[in-house]
């Protein structure tokens, strides 16, 4: 099968070995939960994916029991049940990339389900809801202070242009597969639901961050911090210009409630 996949596009370079790998098997006729399991076995002598209940693997989605909540399937069984789309393609991804912390979420959401019986509720309540914005949509940013309080007081110019030298000390990573999917047809309104740890300026870590589960207390407090991911510079190809960063219907100011 063909799923086309930019890998070339600078937010995609941490995943585009292994991104490139997937998109060979499946030209050669795999289905996207072949492929992902291709991949979980040439690591697993090296590096096993393993589960509290067994080791990974991808499933197709009939596999999931009609009335089961799909992150307490993968609780159960190990297994993730995969379309045949780009979305699960990019979920499957990040599977591989960041085992721990996909693990932690759902290991979140089974504690949330647990929590109301095991009963999927219509409300998904505030930890499943922080779970799936992380999973869907967030980025992890490690940067200087400097550019951390820009991104917070949302000025964008200083952000952007005053302090545009330092992102070259920055390191901000995609986590989010819906995120990813959205950027196949890059539009300068997507938006990322982003984690920022705040460092010295000085050279980052080449380690990702976060590399284990993150805590949950802090998750179900939401502190993700939005960021409009094509004004990263040299993420976008139009003139990346103050006037670029002045559209206030994609750079949005503080929210006069958080302005004081």
């Amino acid at each position: 099968m063909s799923l086309s996949v930019d890998w070339s596009a600078p937010w995609l370079a941490p995943y585009r070995e292994q991104g490139q790998g997937l998109s060979a098997d499946l030209a050669a006729g795999a289905t996207v939960a072949e492929a992902l399991n291709a991949a979980v076995q040439k690591r697993a002598a090296s590096a096993p994916i393993v589960l509290p209940n067994g080791s990974l693997r991808f499933v197709p989605q009939a596999a999931l029991p009609e009335g089961e909540a799909y992150e307490a399937f993968i609780h159960r069984r190990a297994e993730v049940p995969t379309r045949d789309n780009l979305h699960d393609l990019l979920n499957g991804l990040m599977w591989l990339h960041w085992p721990r912390l996909k693990a932690g979420l759902n290991a979140g959401h089974s504690l949330a389900l647990a929590r109301s019986g095991g009963v999927i509720a219509p409300v998904r309540g505030a930890l499943r809801d922080a779970l799936t914005l992380v999973d869907e949509n967030a980025a992890f940013l490690r940067a200087p202070v400097a550019l951390c309080d820009a991104l917070l007081r949302r000025d964008w110019q200083a952000l952007f242009m005053d302090l545009r030298p330092l992102w070259a000390q920055a390191r901000l990573q995609l986590f989010g597969h819906a995120l990813m999917e959205k950027l196949q047809q890059p539009r300068k309104a997507i938006c990322a639901h982003v984690l920022l740890q705040a460092l010295p300026d000085e050279a980052l870590p080449a380690q990702d961050w976060p590399d284990e589960a993150l805590d949950l207390a802090w998750l179900e407090r939401k502190p993700f911090v939005p960021l409009p991911v094509l004004g990263v510079p040299g993420w976008w190809p139009a003139k990346q210009t103050p006037e670029f960063y002045a559209d206030p219907q994609v750079f949005r100011p503080l929210p006069a409630a958080q302005n004081r």
